[in-house]
């Protein structure tokens, strides 16, 4: 299991993405789930990726070996012309991962892949995607500013509640690590470190990305501070009367 955010707000796009993957307790790795590609001054692109490993790291494999050499190897990321054809490619790919690895006549669920596709193209505005396993794909809107993939159920009610298209960045990743930590404290199988990203509009590098881990002095107090707030707000409601 794993758990991936891609924001957008009014100043760019966030993303976030723990690095856990396990096959039961007794069986846990560290992988990265979060990819970029860019082209300083006319694109930034960033996938978030949860699901089947191999499924996932061969999408980005194929990915990535198709934009090393975009004069002999179509079609690159590097040159899609928008998002939206961007999104199409990540779809494609998706669907070619998948029907090449399941056998004839196995069910491909077991193969299943979800990705969130963000960034901007130059010419175009900052854009965000979510991609299923069936290569198609949704955009985020006004009403639904952000996509989760994984396991989403614990971390999303502070993102519905809290969520302001005018956050700043820094309010931006205090509402991710609440998100995040609610998550960490619910399932086992979504641990630290976790990737940060943000991307700033009109920017086309990437703004500042780091991998917090469970020492990093901010995550702890925030996960500290959230708790004793939960506990405040509880004692402060009224008692019931029967």
């Amino acid at each position: 299991m794993t758990y991936c955010v891609g924001l957008k707000i009014d100043r760019g796009l966030v993303f976030m993405s723990d690095t856990r993957t396990n096959a039961g307790v007794d069986s846990i790795s560290t992988f990265r789930k979060m990819y970029t590609w860019e082209m300083p001054g006319e694109r930034v692109l960033v996938l978030l990726a949860a699901g089947n490993l191999a499924t996932t790291q061969a999408v980005v494999s194929l990915l990535d070996e198709r934009s090393k050499a975009p004069e002999d190897r179509e079609p690159s990321i590097l040159k899609t012309p928008s998002m939206y054809q961007t999104a199409r490619l990540i779809g494609d790919t998706v669907k070619e991962v998948i029907s090449s690895s399941a056998p004839v006549g196995q069910n491909a669920d077991a193969f299943g892949a979800s990705f969130i596709l963000g960034g901007q193209i130059k010419g175009t505005e900052p854009r965000l995607f979510m991609v299923y396993p069936e290569g198609n794909f949704i955009e985020v809107s006004d009403d639904t500013p952000f996509f989760q993939i994984g396991e989403t159920k614990y971390g999303k009610p502070i993102l519905v509640r809290a969520y302001d298209p005018s956050m700043t960045f820094a309010e931006t990743v205090k509402l991710l690590m609440v998100s995040f930590d609610s998550t960490v404290k619910s399932n086992l199988s979504v641990g630290l470190p976790l990737d940060l990203l943000f991307y700033e509009r009109d920017t086309f590098e990437v703004t500042y990305r780091k991998r917090i881990g469970s020492d990093d002095a901010y995550y702890r107090e925030i996960s500290d501070g959230w708790s004793d707030a939960l506990k405040s707000a509880f004692k402060s409601l009224p008692d019931f009367k029967p």
